[in-house]
């Protein structure tokens, strides 16, 4: 007879247990499947190119982000990192996959730029690898890959992490283009992630309600010749942790 659960991360960890184990592409256990996404470079996946988000270069353009320390979560090969850190960035970087992380080192020395990457789970390396305060904590891409649980982990590593007045900017799977659309609970009755979860932007500026927004937008259809990242199936949104 278990009687297992006495904390907060005891009923988390019960919950991760819910979901079939191929759907896990969160925890440490998921990296063997993001290891096999990025073994092959040459797929055509339009975020393999070592291209900025291109949201991210028109607020940092616009001046709505300034240089000062990154933490990139989920950062698989490196191209936002690397892009941060050639702006004058100090940039740590995290993902869950060791192939990952050895294309975005490759990258980084290619480009002549430091960036310390970190192969793990974001939420297990918090206080101990990655310290903040961070003045920008950069998403893309990995927070609609998260269980409604885990949501919880993510607003409690943004409250450690984020410095007062610092900015998170966050790239996501948008409601009508791309994800799926499932009610919260179901997902756990279907013990799966479907992909990826779409959001709207009601539900972003609720679960982000302790943050002001400052834009919340879709973003802008890049041309494959654009030095820039941008696919109109995702949310790009920037805020700001009261300060």
């Amino acid at each position: 007879m278990d009687r297992n659960i006495r904390t907060v991360e005891d009923v988390l960890r019960l919950l991760d247990g819910l979901f079939a184990p191929e759907a896990d592409r969160w925890t440490a256990d998921g990296a063997s499947w993001w290891d096999g996404f990025y073994a092959d470079r040459g797929k055509p996946v339009p975020f393999f190119e070592s291209k900025p988000d291109e949201s991210l270069v028109s607020w940092v353009e616009r001046g709505l982000i300034a240089p000062g320390r990154a933490l990139d979560l989920g950062c698989g090969p490196g191209r936002n990192a690397i892009h941060l850190a050639s702006l004058g960035f100090e940039v740590d970087a995290v993902d869950l996959s060791p192939v990952a992380v050895d294309w975005a080192r490759e990258r980084a020395a290619q480009a002549g730029v430091d960036v310390r990457f970190h192969r793990g789970d974001a939420f297990e390396l918090m206080g101990s690898v990655l310290v903040g305060p961070y003045e920008l904590v950069h998403d893309s891409g990995c927070f609609h890959h998260l269980p409604p649980h885990r949501r919880v982990s993510y607003l409690a590593l943004l409250d450690e992490l984020l410095a007062p007045g610092g900015l998170f900017d966050l790239t996501c799977f948008a409601a009508g283009a791309m994800g799926s659309e499932l009610p919260d609970a179901e997902l756990y009755r279907h013990a799966g992630l479907q992909g990826g979860l779409a959001y709207t932007p009601e539900s972003l500026r609720w679960i982000f309600a302790d943050l002001e927004e400052v834009e919340l937008r879709r973003m802008n259809d890049e041309p494959p010749k654009s030095p820039c990242f941008g696919e109109p199936f995702l949310w790009t949104a920037l805020f700001r942790r009261p300060g």
